[in-house]
């Protein structure tokens, strides 16, 4: 977390600490279900106890933590609920943003979505399954940030998080994300042809083919993970 810190040394806010914290929780550095420790996350960025704490209220509010009464704060434990509710907010927010550039016409600035795919790629070449997972979390964030609207990054890189946590509870990251790496690439060179409304309905069927399998595993891995609790209890 070095780097965190020269960040927070511009801006050293509970917000800021916040934002360092949401996107180590999607990038897969905070779990779900593990505790958050106050002394050593406060002691890395080199805040205050009362600055960490306002930003786990944050974090909190925005399903990502949850305190427990005497145990402290925790990475959430989604449900399969949460999961639903997720990619109902994905359809609405990335198919708007693709369904936008339809009126603006090519060529749009897709260098950042294209380094995203080449960072799909070369991960998968290498068999670095989690990192696979990050380049394709961080094609969708890539994907909305082409709207050029702060508000909408802000919600988005929540809701990309949370999705994280669901993630991190499955199996076989390469059977999940590997398959759409090819969709990324091809929505990618759709996009660059100009053809938003063939891109924003291939996004629209990736979204509930990405929302049916991933609801299925979790659910299925949830209660395997449930079974195994209660003969442990």
């Amino acid at each position: 977390m070095a780097g965190d810190r020269v960040l927070l040394s511009r801006t050293s806010t509970a917000e800021r600490v916040a934002d360092v914290l949401r996107s180590r929780i999607a990038e897969g550095f905070f779990p779900p279900g593990v505790r958050l420790s106050e002394g050593d996350i406060g002691g890395a960025l080199g805040v205050s106890r009362n600055t960490l704490r306002e930003s786990f209220r944050l974090l909190t509010h925005e399903r990502l933590l949850e305190h427990q009464l005497n145990r402290g704060v925790f990475v959430r434990v989604l449900t399969v609920d949460d999961v639903l509710d997720i990619y109902r907010v994905r359809k609405l927010i990335e198919c708007g943003v693709v369904h936008q550039l339809a009126g603006t016409g090519p060529p749009f600035t897709l260098d950042a979505l294209a380094a995203t795919v080449a960072e799909g790629q070369s991960a998968a070449r290498e068999w670095r399954w989690k990192d696979l997972a990050t380049a394709n979390i961080h094609f969708h964030r890539e994907l909305v940030a082409l709207a050029r609207s702060p508000r909408t990054d802000e919600v988005m890189g929540s809701v990309l998080a949370e999705l994280r946590l669901a993630l991190h509870v499955m199996d076989s990251p390469r059977r999940l994300h590997e398959p759409y790496l090819a969709r990324n690439r091809e929505i990618l060179r759709t996009l660059r042809s100009g053809d938003a409304p063939r891109a924003e309905r291939m996004l629209r069927e990736y979204l509930e083919d990405s929302r049916r399998q991933i609801v299925a595993a979790y659910a299925q891995r949830l209660g395997a993970r449930g079974a195994r609790d209660a003969e442990g209890a």
